[in-house]
């Protein structure tokens, strides 16, 4: 894919890698646009994240491969911010970035996407879950702090589904989504994972596509050899549905991509 807007780097303690290694990767799949985004510290869940003390050097590292490879790819500056009351630092919001992707892995103290926690979803009716994050979801919109929402049905990772059509429940999110003139990345990431699946459903993104929700896209790479991997599946799929073109950012303001150069 020609936009690739949320990779990783080591600094989040659960990649590996070194930041070069999934720039070539992004070049050697012709990728245009490659935007880092990594988890952006937070006073909770610290050891799954860059702390706030590395905030310069990480910013400084990006900047200085977005020059060393201009010549061959637009490299993008961003944060992956977790969307969790009463620890969202404001700091963050004042970055001098191309984008921020807001994403919920937490529901208060629940880090669901966790395998260590996967017990939880036994103690709860499957239900009110996914009741309960796309909630967050609407929360996460409404604030108005975000350019992307990031893995929006990350609640089915590890295949626990509810019995509620999932476009009812999410309808409102998207809602939300809209209202808040956010874009939707179709994250590939979940093919990786229990689900076997892109994030979001084919369903749900039907259902974005109709109520008129920009889309990009996102390898979500926590290794250079997941930079790019299953894009075709991606990309194809956005295309099925009946998308004509994706959106990316620079220094906050969006632009868009025709498909026929994807």
């Amino acid at each position: 894919m020609i936009i690739d807007l949320h990779n990783h780097t080591k600094l989040c303690n659960h990649a590996t890698g070194e930041i070069e290694q999934y720039i070539q990767a992004a070049i050697k799949n012709k990728t245009k646009f490659y935007g880092i985004s990594d988890h952006a510290p937070m006073d909770y869940d610290e050891k799954y994240r860059m702390s706030f003390s590395q905030m310069d050097f990480y910013e400084k590292m990006v900047l200085e491969c977005k020059q060393k490879f201009s010549d061959q790819i637009d490299i993008l500056l961003g944060y992956e911010i977790d969307y969790l009351n009463g620890h969202m630092h404001e700091c963050l919001f004042k970055r001098k970035v191309d984008y921020l992707i807001g994403s919920v892995h937490f529901l208060n103290d629940w880090g669901f996407d966790n395998p260590e926690f996967i017990g939880e979803y036994k103690n709860r009716d499957i239900d009110d879950i996914w009741r309960e994050y796309f909630m967050a979801e609407i929360a996460l919109a409404k604030s108005g702090k975000f350019d992307i929402v990031g893995h929006f049905d990350l609640i089915k990772i590890f295949n626990f589904m509810p019995k509620t059509d999932i476009k009812i429940l999410a309808k409102e999110a998207l809602k939300a989504i809209k209202k808040a003139n956010m874009v939707v990345e179709i994250n590939a990431a979940g093919l990786r994972k229990p689900i076997k699946e892109q994030y979001p459903s084919r369903e749900i993104l039907e259902l974005v596509f109709e109520m008129g929700i920009p889309i990009t896209f996102g390898s979500d790479a926590h290794s250079p050899s997941q930079v790019g991997q299953n894009s075709d599946i991606c990309v194809n799929l956005a295309r099925s549905i009946g998308f004509s073109e994706a959106v990316c950012f620079k220094n906050r303001d969006r632009f868009n991509v025709k498909f026929n150069l994807l």
